[in-house]
């Protein structure tokens, strides 16, 4: 980022320009004035608002709290579906270049993608595609690729299938841990809202509202964190998976095989838990959360308005 903002600094064109280009870096206004127009906030916040009327700043969060939201977290993806043999599967993946090995239900860390059989999923040919340790922006290219194989094969889901994403959690402190679990609890119903019915409480991904948040707060380790969740792995966020993993499970999104919907959710995932290490986020509307792009607003209130139907 560092060496980013110092090649914009250096270029030689407008004040205009280098504010346009630090904005959509991601810094706030206020580091801007400071680096570009000797502190004078004014001229920064009409380019801004220029930007926002032509949707420039669409892909960036609209907070001004300086927090760096570039996607570089470690993450891995379960995805379940069926109507497609594994075999048939592997081979097709193995031809777009991706590395990928049938086998028996387990839950290693392998350094390719797997595919295993799962006896909760329902359908002809039923299968969990499982990935290896993803990163960031090269991550999400490889999943994508996954998922153009995935609807060439014609993969399906129902409601017994659900998407699975888990996140590095190794660099979280125990405040990072507790700002998350609070804001994923008091963000639950907007959550809710972009989700179908059949994820907004069952047996594989059980609400947060029976989760006291006292307890929550009063947690002084990840254990306690863990027992105030019961120590169940069943639920939208799955802090068990830190034992085993050092991750920590998203379990709520529906089965997919849409890379868009995949991408959205990865993204607004992975910015709460940069939010957390900062905070927690209070119970407000879709179109107040300040750690998602305005973009992603549009998309999950299109979303929440297509599931009100």
């Amino acid at each position: 980022m560092n060496e980013q903002v110092t090649s914009i600094l250096n270029q030689s064109t407008t004040k205009t320009s280098k504010i346009q280009q630090l904005l959509t870096l991601g810094l706030t206004r206020r580091q801007v004035a400071d680096l570009v127009t000797n502190g004078n906030y004014g001229f920064v916040q009409n380019v801004y608002k220029r930007m926002l009327l032509n949707g420039t700043l669409g892909n960036q969060p609209t907070n001004d709290e300086g927090i760096d939201y570039t996607f570089s977290r470690r993450f891995g993806v379960e995805i379940e579906a069926y109507n497609c043999d594994k075999e048939c599967l592997a081979r097709e993946l193995r031809e777009v270049g991706i590395s990928v090995a049938v086998e028996r239900y387990n839950h290693t860390t392998s350094d390719h993608w797997k595919l295993v059989t799962d006896s909760s999923l329902r359908g002809n040919n039923t299968f969990e595609l499982v990935s290896p340790v993803l990163q960031g922006e090269n991550g999400l290219r490889e999943l994508q690729k996954v998922c153009w194989v995935l609807e060439y094969c014609d993969a399906k889901v129902n409601d017994s299938c659900g998407l699975h994403i888990h996140m590095d959690a190794a660099d979280f402190t125990i405040e990072t841990w507790r700002n998350l679990a609070i804001t994923y609890k008091n963000l639950e119903g907007v959550i809710d809202s972009f989700m179908p019915e059949s994820r907004r409480n069952n047996r594989y991904c059980k609400s947060l509202s029976s989760i006291q948040k006292e307890r929550i707060e009063r947690a002084e380790t990840i254990s306690e964190l863990r027992g105030a969740f019961g120590y169940d792995r069943y639920v939208k966020l799955n802090l068990e998976a830190y034992a085993r993993h050092r991750t920590v499970e998203f379990r709520q999104h529906s089965g997919t095989v849409n890379f868009t919907k995949m991408e959205n959710w990865i993204r607004f995932i992975s910015n709460m838990i940069t939010f957390a290490r900062r905070g927690s986020a209070s119970r407000i509307r879709l179109n107040d959360i300040p750690f998602i792009s305005n973009d992603q607003k549009v998309y999950f209130k299109l979303r929440t308005k297509k599931l009100a139907r």
